[in-house]
């Protein structure tokens, strides 16, 4: 890619019978593996069952509201932040469940952490602790998923009741402090029962049980976009041409997301002689793998949470100021430059996209940490001297990716974002940003249960083996 030097080529090595065992395995994946593997059978039912009884807790309402007149209410808010939330909380949002803040307070809180243990000293040095410091600093994000769940449910309860009153439709039974103080407690506990259940998911069933819960949200929208695609295509609305043109996008799009989350660009890390078993001396070898997305997801939810916001807020705002004023007509613009598929947004969206690729992928990876771990270990890139050398030019790789990174979640991003506003419709199942989390999260949920697999016909060779010595 020309991204690096190129280093001279590694010598020839003998092809070693247990990685040829280890690809035998791989390969010979069948049913009756898989039937076999009881351990990974109970962990997908269990993460099966725990999946069903997140959709469950979608459907249980608040207590204290309407749900016939909440979707009303919902429909005249469309196109804001609250259609991003909604669709990774599986539609709970739309019915004001118990869930309906889903596992995004946490996402946020997370996120908050993370950036702050990159710049605050007490935090990094919590992070250099291993295994306590991780405990201290997941505790810390509990902390924050409490605080944030219980201000955004509280401004949620708020603004419904006086919305509802500015409408005419009473979305609330009975408004008042305790309506605000139950919702409250109710969404917070919902939130963290989900924070719960994915914890569950993550050490007794397979994956990453938070983005499992996210995914199950994403998708679960998948029928009301292919109903919405196809009830446009019966009405006449959208063309038959269009509705093929787009189910062969989401195609093309998940088949572009997989192979460029799985690419990366490897650098060759050189460490000193060793002898070995036969009295050689030899050089070991190994690459230090630096991912093209190495922001991940962050920076389109980013962006389009700060391009959203506004949106929102005039909406809300809407009703209460009059269009005949200028604060109205200012409103009213507002709204046009930053609704869907408008040459502004789509500006603005593709700038925030690139911005936090930077920024995001800046606090991650520390190339002067890395280059320092590397000299400690004896470890060097050949022809880079070790330390601030090391350092300067892993900055320089790791900008250039970026720049390709951020160029291909932009085009991935920004495309579907149009998609949806020349077709018209309301769904973000098929945002840039839902297929990336689907995408990410199936590929590694598909690498955890092969893992689980080879493990699993390890274990038979071993056993086969003692049982071999024994009889012998």
């Amino acid at each position: 890619m020309g991204l690096a030097r190129r280093s001279r080529p590694a010598p020839i090595k003998a092809p070693d019978p247990m990685a040829s065992r280890a690809d035998n395995l791989v390969s010979n994946f069948t049913l009756a593996n898989f039937s076999k593997a009881s351990d990974l059978k109970q962990r997908l039912w269990f993460t099966i069952g725990a999946l069903i009884v997140f959709r469950f807790l979608s459907f249980v309402p608040l207590p204290g509201v309407n749900p016939l007149i909440l979707e009303t209410l919902y429909d005249q808010t469309r196109g804001g932040i609250l259609d991003l939330f909604n669709t990774f909380s599986g539609g709970s949002l739309e019915r004001m469940s118990l869930i309906a803040l889903g596992i995004m307070p946490y996402i946020t809180a997370s996120i908050v952490v993370q950036l702050a243990g990159s710049l605050h000293p007490a935090l990094m040095a919590l992070k250099k602790e291993g295994e306590t410091g991780r405990k201290k600093l997941n505790q810390y994000t509990r902390y924050g998923t409490v605080f944030l769940t219980a201000l955004q449910g509280w401004f949620l309860a708020a603004g419904l009741e006086s919305y509802a009153a500015q409408s005419g439709l009473a979305a609330v039974v009975l408004p008042g402090m305790m309506f605000r103080i139950g919702a409250v407690i109710s969404l917070v506990g919902g939130t963290m029962f989900l924070l719960w259940i994915g914890e569950q998911i993550t050490a007794r069933g397979i994956g990453n049980g938070v983005s499992l819960i996210i995914m199950a949200g994403i998708v679960a929208q998948m029928p009301v976009f292919i109903g919405n695609l196809f009830e446009g295509g019966r009405s006449g609305s959208i063309s038959p041409f269009t509705i093929v043109a787009l189910l062969l996008a989401v195609v093309v799009l998940v088949l572009f997301i997989c192979f460029m989350e799985r690419a990366q660009r490897r650098l060759l890390i050189q460490y000193p002689k060793r002898a070995s078993q036969r009295g050689m001396m030899q050089a070991d070898r190994s690459h230090l793998p630096l991912k093209i997305n190495t922001a991940g997801v962050i920076p389109p939810i980013f962006a389009s949470s700060l391009l959203l916001l506004p949106l929102t807020i005039t909406q809300f705002a809407g009703n209460s100021v009059s269009q005949d004023t200028t604060m109205g007509a200012a409103l009213v613009a507002l709204n046009q430059w930053l609704r869907h598929g408008s040459p502004l947004y789509m500006i603005l969206y593709a700038i925030g996209i690139i911005f936090f690729c930077f920024f995001y992928t800046a606090v991650v990876f520390n190339p002067e940490e890395t280059a320092e771990n590397l000299k400690k270990n004896g470890g060097f890139i050949p022809g880079i001297r070790p330390g601030k050398n090391t350092a300067t030019y892993l900055d320089y790789v790791l900008t250039r990716i970026t720049v390709v990174g951020a160029a291909y979640i932009t085009i991935v991003c920004v495309i579907p974002e149009y998609a949806i506003a020349q077709t018209g419709m309301t769904t973000m199942f098929l945002g840039g940003t839902s297929l990336l989390i689907v995408v990410n999260v199936t590929v590694d949920t598909i690498t955890q249960i092969q893992s689980h697999l080879l493990a699993h016909q390890y274990g038979d060779l071993i056993k086969k083996a003692k049982l071999k010595g024994r009889l012998r």
